[in-house]
């Protein structure tokens, strides 16, 4: 069990962007939690990303501003307290240096753009599926692969199981990338059930890592 705590690499300036994702993500939440039961699970249908509606979209079988908008909108609804917790965590260790190497504009539009290209990736390894997939898990992932491209040696003040340990970036969110490829091939062979959207982590992080490379470059 690694969990991210903090990170030690120091960072020049108040990580603006990242703080407010996280309180529009809580608010969310909490106005979600807040709905009569039968509302919350028709918002959660209208903005959750269910795959199959895209391609249905795409080819003119419904709205395709109803079809496409929740590759936006499910980033910022989440299913229990702990899913939106653990995002949140991972989101504000990793996001305010990723956020003070680009900038606050660029990072948002970064962040934005990685939450829907993990959608995008999701529906592409799930394009028959009608089930709801919430979560700014797509988005941090790609925010996650960012991180590793820039501080790769920086520290982690990681718990390890009981214990803290300071632990190289590459290392533990290289650990985590396996993990997250490990999952993805067996779910590959399983039929579709809710769950973790393994496939949405992968290609968040492969496009956080992209992004920023060639950010980076230029």
């Amino acid at each position: 069990m690694f969990i991210p705590l903090k990170s030690l690499n120091p960072r020049r300036a108040a990580p603006v962007i990242t703080i407010l994702l996280i309180v529009a993500n809580v608010l969310v939440f909490f106005y979600e939690a807040s709905l009569p039961p039968r509302a919350e699970r028709a918002a959660v249908y209208t903005y959750a990303l269910v795959p199959a509606h895209v391609p249905a979209a795409l080819a003119g079988r419904g709205s395709l501003v109803a079809g496409l908008e929740p590759l936006f909108t499910s980033m910022f609804l989440h299913a229990s307290i702990l899913h939106l917790a653990g995002n949140m965590l991972f989101l504000w260790v990793f996001g305010d240096s990723v956020e003070d190497a680009l900038g606050h504009v660029l990072y948002l539009v970064f962040y934005l753009s990685c939450g829907v290209g993990a959608g995008l990736v999701h529906t592409l390894t799930n394009l028959s599926s009608t089930l709801p997939t919430v979560g700014a898990s797509g988005a941090i992932s790609g925010v996650m692969g960012a991180y590793m491209v820039l501080y790769p040696r920086s520290r982690v003040l990681t718990l390890v199981f009981i214990f803290l340990v300071p632990m190289p970036a590459v290392i533990l969110l290289g650990w985590w990338f396996l993990l997250q490829f490990l999952g993805g091939m067996s779910s590959a062979t399983m039929q579709a059930a809710g769950g973790v959207a393994w496939w949405a982590h992968i290609g968040g992080f492969l496009m956080g890592a992209l992004l920023v490379s060639v950010l980076k470059e230029r």
